[in-house]
This record gives C-alpha cells, structure tokens and sequence, in this order.
C-alpha cells in the first residue's frame, strides 16, 4: 500500500509538473497577441520609444477610432465574412463530392484521378498563368475568383478521403442492401458520421480564406470587392505614407505600428470567435490518423 501510494505521489507531481509546462507554454504563444493588444492600445510616445511590452501604456483609442471609424473598412468586413461563409460551402460541397467517389475501388481511373491531384501539391501554374486564366474566365473583379481558384484544397481533400475510407464498408452494404443509393448513403451515412472532420476541414477552409490576401491584390481592382485583409494592407500602407510626408509631425494621429496592430485585433478576433463554435469537433478530428486499427 505505502509503494501504492508512493507512485501515486510521484504520479501527481509528475502531473503538476506537465501542467505548469502546458502553462507556460500557453502563456508563451500568448505573448506575441499580448504585445499587438498593448501596441493598439499605447499611445505614439512609448510606442516610438520602445517602452511597450505586454501592457498599454498611456492608453490611447486613436488607433480604433481610426479603424473603426472608416466606413470602407466596416464595409470590407462584412463583405469578408459573407465572402468566407460562401467559400466555406463551396469548398466544402466540392471536397466531399470530390473525396467520396475516389473511395470507391471501383472507380474507373481512381488512381489517375489520385496521382493528379496529388500532383497539384507540388506544382502549380505559377502567377502569370493564373493570371491568365482568371482573365480568359472572366473572373476577374468578381467575388468567384476569391473562391473557386482555392475551393479544393488537395491535403485536406486526402485527409476526407482517408477518413471516408475509414467507414466500416459493413455499414455501406447494410444500407445497399435497403436500398439507398450513393446520395443517400453519403447523406445519411457518412456525412453524420464525419462531422469532426468535416468541422476541422470547414475551420481549416475559413481560415486559410480570412486570411487570403495575394490573390485579391491580384485579381481584384474593385474597391466595393476589398476584402479586410487587403483594405487593412491599403490602410497601413497609406499611413506609412502620410507619415513620411509629413515627418511625424501630427503627434495626434496614430504611427503604422499601432494602427497595424489595431488591425491585427479587427482582423483576428472574429475568426477566433468561430472557434468555440467548433471546439468538441475540432479536437475530435485533430485526432483522425492517430490511431490506426
């Protein structure tokens, strides 16, 4: 009992010590969006001195009153969130009816289909012809080139894939054998059974798309079709700008390292906001391909 209890201890201690580590290694990736809250915050003069770590200091709200106080930039993040929801569906419907049929052994040049797509993870056109194209497709300021270009992503296309292969074809025959068809089969079969990969695969497509910014500085000239990534690239650039011209002698208006984190804070939060949302599915399919049975 005392040799128990002995492990027992040692056991505990052991767990404590994991947890402060876990902690401290939280706190550690906390510390970058520590320093960008601190930085929207301050105000020019401990910013330009260098005096801002994890805490405002003299907190000023000019750098928020000037994102938000744009209308153009309200407007863009609208826009984005319509824009991302609709790229979500896309991408997600074209994914799963992409990954499913390439499940089936039967399917007649699945392994052409396979080797093609994984191609596309190592090579791609490059810019000038997808430039092109977009152009010869007409998708050129038009909310379709932000969304069907990317709308399936190979890696997470594979990882459906081997996932929808994981499904006991037990289940799959049992059903054939009342009936159903593919579409019935994908609707009321797989897809309720592969809601944490499918969760993960949305998030994952949310925000690699909120976070899109090369392909709109691109393709689109439009202001009305800014996304926020490239509205807060227009913004910061013009305050560099300004600030140049005018040798940083308005001490009112607010320097580009804190109007950059301001934006960083717009940007970022409502995306960190779907996260919850997602949470018990999310960890669920982190999971998918750790245990092979």
């Amino acid at each position: 009992m005392m040799k128990q209890y002995g492990k027992y201890g040692n056991g505990k201690a052991a767990d404590y010590v994991i947890m402060g580590f876990i902690a401290a290694a939280s706190l550690l990736c906390l510390a970058p969006m520590l320093n960008i809250l601190a930085l929207s915050l301050s105000s020019n003069g401990p910013i330009m001195a260098g005096k801002v770590t994890f805490i405002p200091v003299d907190i000023d709200l000019t750098a928020y009153k000037t994102v938000f106080g744009n209308a153009a930039m309200i407007k863009s993040l609208v826009f984005t969130v319509w824009m991302v929801a609709l790229f979500t569906a896309v991408s997600m419907t074209m994914t799963i009816m992409a990954a499913y049929p390439l499940t089936k052994p039967n399917l007649k040049g699945r392994g052409f289909f396979l080797f093609i797509i994984v191609l596309t993870m190592f090579f791609s056109g490059g810019i000038i012809p997808d430039y092109l194209l977009m152009r010869n497709l007409n998708l050129l300021d038009t909310v379709w080139v932000l969304v069907l270009p990317g709308a399936i992503n190979a890696f997470y296309l594979l990882i459906l894939k081997t996932f929808f292969s994981s499904i006991p074809v037990e289940l799959e025959e049992s059903a054939r054998i009342d009936g159903a068809g593919h579409f019935t089969i994908l609707r009321y079969l797989v897809l309720p059974l592969s809601l944490p990969v499918l969760a993960t695969l949305g998030l994952f497509y949310a925000v690699g798309r909120w976070n899109g910014f090369m392909d709109a500085l691109l393709y689109i000239t439009k202001s009305d079709l800014y996304p926020l990534q490239l509205r807060l690239y227009e913004m910061v650039i013009n305050s560099q700008v300004i600030d140049m011209a005018e040798g940083m002698n308005n001490a009112a208006a607010p320097v580009p390292e804190s109007l950059k984190a301001a934006s960083i804070m717009f940007a970022t939060v409502p995306i960190l906001l779907v996260y919850p949302w997602l949470q018990r599915y999310f960890i669920s399919g982190m999971m998918i391909g750790a245990v092979k049975g």
